[in-house]
C-alpha cells in the first residue's frame, strides 16, 4: 500500500509539472502570436466572425476587393439583408474554399456571394505574410489545416501554424502595449467584416491596359471555383459570382466574358458590378483610398446599397428588422 502511494504520488507530481508546462507553452503561444487589433487589423477579419450570431442571410468571400468594397451593414440599413464579410486579405481562391467550408460547420446562410478577382491570382502570389493575416486567427479544425496545407509556401513550416511561437519566437523580446493589452482578446475590429477607410486619394493616371498573352484562369483556381460551386450545389445553397467595382488592376473583358459563359453553365448568377458604376455614381475622384484599387467608405457606402437592391430583386430572404443588427449599425454609424 505504501508502494502505491508513493507512486501516486509521484504520478501526480509528474502530472502537475507537465500541465503547468503546457500551460507556459500556451500561454506563450498565445503572447507572442499577433494581435492584428491596432496594427494590421486586417489580421483580424477572420476572427471577427466567431463574435456573430451565425444567423446570416449572405456570406460574402474574397479577398480586400471585398473588405473594402462592401459593407455588410450598409446592405441592411438599404434593405435590412443581414450578411457577413468573411473576406481577408489576398484571399486566394482555394483559402475561400476551405473559409466556406468551415462557414458551413457553423451556420447555413441562403446565398453565398464569392469575389471572382482572386481567379487571377496564380500559385506565384503565395506570400507568407498574407497567409498569416488570414490563417493565424483562424480557429482550429479540419478546415485550418486544410487552409495550412493548401496555403503554406515550400519555405514554411506546416507546424508554425499550429504552434505560432516556432514562427514568433524572437517577439519574445519585442512585445508591445498591444499584446498585452489585446492577450486572447476576442474583440471585433471590422462591422461584420467591413473596414471603415475614408481616407480620398484620386484616381490621377490609370495604368495603361496592356493587352495579355493568355486570359486564362490557372487550372487550379478554376478547380477550386468548381468545388465552390459544387459544395453550394451540394447544400442547395444559391452561389452569386461578383466582381466587385475596383477598376484596377484591369478586370479584362475576356475574363467578363469566360465569367458569363461559365456561370451560365453552372446555372449560377454572375454579376459585374464595373459595369454599373454610373448607376452607382462612384466617382473615383473622391469614392478611393488609393487610386482606384479599392473603395472609401463613400464609394463602399454607394456599392453596398447598390448590392442590397440587387439580392432585394433577385433572391428571395427575410427582410424583416433585426435587434441584432439594429444595435450593430447604430454602432456602425456612430463611426462612419
Amino acid at each position: 500500500m505504501e508502494g502505491f502511494r508513493w507512486i501516486m504520488k509521484r504520478f501526480i507530481k509528474y502530472l502537475c509539472v507537465i500541465l503547468f508546462l503546457i500551460i507556459i507553452f500556451i500561454s506563450l503561444n498565445e503572447l507572442v502570436r499577433p494581435k492584428y487589433k491596432t496594427d494590421l487589423i486586417e489580421g483580424s477579419l477572420i476572427s471577427d466572425y466567431y463574435n456573430s450570431s451565425f444567423d446570416h442571410d449572405v456570406i460574402l468571400l474574397g479577398d480586400c476587393e471585398v473588405y473594402a468594397n462592401i459593407s455588410p451593414l450598409e446592405m441592411y440599413h438599404t434593405a435590412y439583408i443581414k450578411a457577413f464579410n468573411r473576406a481577408t486579405p489576398q484571399q486566394m481562391i482555394y483559402q475561400s474554399y476551405d473559409i466556406l467550408k468551415e462557414t458551413l460547420t457553423y451556420e447555413k446562410p441562403k446565398l453565398i456571394i464569392l469575389s471572382v478577382g482572386a481567379l487571377r491570382n496564380g500559385s506565384d502570389k503565395k506570400n507568407e505574410a498574407y497567409n498569416r493575416l488570414t490563417i493565424d486567427n483562424m480557429r482550429f479544425s479540419k478546415n485550418k489545416f486544410a487552409i495550412i496545407k493548401d496555403s503554406k509556401t515550400d519555405e514554411e513550416s506546416y507546424l508554425s501554424y499550429i504552434f505560432p511561437i516556432l514562427r514568433y519566437h524572437s517577439r519574445i523580446t519585442s512585445l508591445t502595449l498591444e499584446d498585452i493589452l489585446y492577450f486572447n482578446s476576442k474583440k471585433s475590429i471590422s462591422y461584420n467584416g467591413f473596414i471603415i477607410n475614408k481616407d480620398v486619394k484620386p484616381l490621377d493616371n490609370l495604368p495603361t491596359k496592356r493587352p495579355l498573352s493568355n486570359y486564362d484562369f490557372s487550372k487550379e483556381n478554376m478547380s477550386y471555383l468548381d468545388k465552390i460551386v459544387k459544395l453550394c450545389a451540394k447544400e442547395e445553397i444559391p452561389l452569386l459570382l461578383i466582381k466587385t467595382p475596383s477598376i484596377y488592376p484591369y478586370w479584362y473583358d475576356e475574363y467578363d466574358t469566360f465569367m458569363e459563359s461559365y456561370a451560365k453553365d453552372n446555372n449560377i448568377n454572375y454579376l459585374n458590378m464595373i459595369k454599373d458604376i454610373d448607376i452607382m455614381q462612384i466617382d473615383f475622384n473622391s469614392d478611393t483610398y488609393d487610386e482606384g484599387l479599392h473603395l472609401n467608405l463613400s464609394g463602399a457606402t454607394k456599392a453596398s446599397r447598390y448590392l442590397a437592391e440587387y439580392l432585394k430583386n433577385n433572391y428571395s430572404f427575410d427582410l424583416s428588422k433585426s435587434k441584432e443588427y439594429e444595435t450593430l449599425y447604430d454602432n456602425y454609424a456612430k463611426n462612419i
